[in-house]
């Protein structure tokens, strides 16, 4: 499946965010947050289909320095390359303006979210003990960096 469009997002696409965020993790950021990651320091982009957003990302700039906060795939959609397609804009983005480092941290548990992140070259640069929350207990956050 190609991406149709990967367009700027803002807060008319907050309940659609909200959709994909809740049907794609078990402890999804609450609205008030997202909201947030509408306006401000975040920018917010999404994967559109026949004018349906099917996933997005959102990044945070400080300085020469981004880090990815999120990126959502509807399920339905899920393995179908627009994940790639999503995290190949972002670095377009990135270089375009001149960026010089871009962070993430994963859930340790997410071995395919890893796996996409080693094959753009980012790299593990440590770990977070007990940070995200989980079914039973608490789970490591693997931070990884990619650098231009």
């Amino acid at each position: 499946m190609a991406t149709d469009l990967i367009v700027k997002l803002d807060q008319t696409y907050l309940q659609n965010l909200m959709t994909i965020e809740q049907q794609c993790h078990v402890f999804p950021m609450s609205e008030k947050l997202m909201a947030s990651c509408l306006s401000g320091r975040y920018s917010a982009y999404g994967c559109l289909q026949s004018n349906a957003l099917q996933g997005f990302y959102i990044l945070e700039q400080v300085g020469p320095d981004y880090t990815l906060m999120d990126i959502c795939v509807s399920p339905e959609n899920q393995g179908k390359g627009l994940a790639k397609a999503m995290l190949t804009h972002l670095l377009g983005v990135v270089k375009a303006a001149n960026g010089e480092n871009v962070f993430l941290e994963v859930r340790q548990s997410n071995q395919a979210a890893i796996h996409l992140y080693t094959a753009f070259d980012f790299v593990e640069t440590g770990v977070r003990k007990n940070y995200y929350p989980s079914e039973f207990g608490r789970e490591d956050a693997i931070l990884m960096a990619l650098s231009f």
